[in-house]
């Protein structure tokens, strides 16, 4: 028998290698490294009609934001959240003075999106956008959900300081 299963191993075909996942697939649980600091995403909202994703890292007690989307190629973007809120979403200026920084509104968008895991938003559902850029590059994001808005102020990362640890 034993020869019988060395010959049949000659004709059967090696398993594929599994295809490194993108840090646009991370899921709760997988770990990352953004600038030589390494995170566990807890969460992830996704929206598939920009083919973007908020992800929620977190080291130790310390939580931040990483907006990852591919257009012709893969954008980062790490935040902070800030304190604060607008009023309303319909009056949004297309400047916003925040610290002695005025950031000027760079785009402004709308989509459903998805929720996995721990987020500032509970839920799925429709989620406003507005993007903002200072002229030092510092970045103000502003979402709006459920009648809910979260402040982010960050930097753009390069993909090169972006990596994948451990994917499950």
């Amino acid at each position: 028998m034993g020869m019988w299963k060395r010959i049949s191993n000659l004709f059967t075909k090696p398993e594929p290698l599994k295809r490194e996942r993108s840090m646009l697939e991370l899921m709760p649980g997988d770990i990352c490294e953004v600038s030589l600091t390494t995170y566990e995403v807890m969460g992830r909202v996704h929206n598939r009609a920009r083919n973007a994703v908020m992800l929620t890292l977190q080291d130790g007690s310390h939580i931040q934001y990483l907006y990852i989307e591919e257009r012709e190629k893969l954008q980062f973007a790490l935040y902070l959240p800030i304190d604060g809120r607008p009023d309303t979403p319909d009056e949004l200026p297309t400047i916003m003075e925040l610290d002695g920084l005025d950031y000027h509104l760079e785009e402004q968008y709308g989509g459903t999106v998805s929720v996995v895991g721990r987020t500032p938003f509970l839920q799925s559902g429709e989620q406003h956008v507005w993007q903002y850029q200072a002229d030092n590059y510092r970045l103000l994001r502003i979402e709006w959900q459920d009648g809910r808005f979260m402040l982010y102020e960050g930097d753009q990362v390069i993909p090169g300081d972006v990596k994948v640890i451990r994917a499950s």
